[in-house]
């Protein structure tokens, strides 16, 4: 089951790694611009598309990394959660990335692209790296 799972995070992985980020280059989002804090509307759009990869999304507990300020359009986006996994091994302090939509200045929708914990926490790290971020940055 692990396994399978492991396969999953890595399929989606390659999935989102075909998603742009603002800008042209991978990690404009985290170099172009100044940062700024998401507004409670964010989070809460963020959460709705990251709460159905957890066992009991309603105690979970977020640390929020900053956002990109000048960002338009598709933004990868990554930061970690605390939260029991479907996947025992994932539970506890996980790392995601969600590809967000960001239209007026805010995100307006995102969806999930990898998220895992335990052994699996690098291979999150690592896609995030691919566009500049770092989910360690969250707190």
């Amino acid at each position: 089951m692990i396994r399978l799972a492991t396969i999953a995070a890595v399929a989606a992985g390659v999935a989102l790694s075909a998603c742009t980020t603002t800008g042209s280059t991978p990690g404009a989002d985290a170099t172009s611009g100044g940062l700024r804090e998401l507004s409670a509307e964010e989070m809460q759009v963020i959460t709705e598309a990251v709460g159905p990869s957890l066992r009991n999304p309603n105690a979970a507990k977020y640390h929020w990394a900053k956002f990109p300020d000048s960002a338009s359009g598709e933004v990868n986006y990554c930061a970690t959660v605390d939260a029991q996994s479907p996947f025992a091994a994932y539970s506890g302090h996980q790392a995601y990335i969600v590809r967000t939509q960001v239209s007026g200045g805010r995100v307006s929708h995102a969806v999930v692209g990898l998220i895992a914990g335990g052994k699996d926490y690098g291979l999150v790290t690592k896609m995030c790296a691919r566009y500049g971020l770092n989910p360690d940055n969250a707190i």
